[in-house]
């Protein structure tokens, strides 16, 4: 037998569905939302309504695109960058993962080691750049560790927070089948805390461009924040330009990539 639905009822379904997708125009030109700020850019640059000088117009900047692109020149660089990136990730992100599984899971060794990382937490990684610099040189080594640094603390502190909210209910049926420690960490609170990880990694993508770009500016002679710092120096405002918005979109492929992985595996988290 069906039940016949009651016409105010269906009504108020569909005005909530129409009010929760919003209005059509705005769904229609949001994704277009940027090209057309660039629009308005182009045309108060070329009209003079903004200085060209500090703001170029974007069909220039793009056109410096390519020519460092032909000229092989913002390849380097970037390939620069990203080798600098994915080697202070790893070195940061292992032990950052292992050290927050450990805390979350041993109360006498966070209870120990806890105040000491959270009081380093607050310190600018940047700050103590100069620091590596006398201990490592100029090198690549520098620029590794300082990634490494900031990755550290972004997974440490993710990964902690995801273990501790591990329901005891799952360790205690862990150790009714005769799970071991190890077992019980691999088993239930590591995967459990796989969401707080992948939000840890993609927060320390994030900071990992911003912290590399940074240790360019002064510590390096090549890589996109080298780029930045030296176009800026010889007024070459349309190169820095290109610069800041390949970061940019580096920066943004590389946390969709992790999200598209994050969907892979952890297929149980609403999305």
């Amino acid at each position: 037998m069906t039940a016949i639905a009651d016409p105010a009822i269906e009504r108020q379904l569909r005005d909530a569905v129409k009010a929760e997708r919003g209005s059509v125009w705005v769904r229609r030109l949001g994704p277009y939302t940027p090209l057309l700020i660039l629009l308005v850019w182009e045309i108060c640059s070329r009209t003079g309504v903004l200085d060209a000088r500090f703001f170029p117009a974007p069909s220039s900047i793009v056109e410096t695109f390519f020519e460092l692109l032909v000229s092989g020149v913002l390849l380097e660089n970037i390939s620069i960058t990203l080798s600098r990136i994915a080697i202070g990730f790893v070195m940061g992100a292992v032990p950052g993962i292992i050290l927050g599984v450990l805390l979350g899971s041993v109360r006498t060794l966070r209870l120990l080691l806890d105040p000491i990382f959270s009081s380093l937490l607050p310190v600018p990684k940047v700050a103590i750049f100069p620091l590596l610099l006398l201990i490592f040189g100029l090198g690549e080594t520098s620029k590794y560790v300082i990634v490494a640094i900031g990755v550290f603390f972004y997974l440490l502190f993710n990964t902690l927070s995801g273990v501790m909210q591990t329901p005891p209910l799952l360790n205690d049926v862990a150790n009714a089948n005769g799970a071991t420690r190890l077992q019980r960490w691999m088993t239930v609170s590591f995967p459990y805390a796989l969401p707080s990880i992948f939000t840890g990694i993609k927060l320390a993508t994030g900071g990992a461009f911003v912290i590399i770009a940074a240790s360019e500016f002064v510590g390096a002679n090549s890589g996109l924040g080298y780029m930045i710092w030296s176009s800026w120096g010889t007024f070459a405002v349309s190169k820095m330009y290109v610069g800041i918005v390949t970061i940019s979109v580096l920066g943004y492929a590389a946390t969709w990539l992790w999200a598209l992985l994050e969907r892979r595996v952890v297929p149980w988290v609403k999305y």
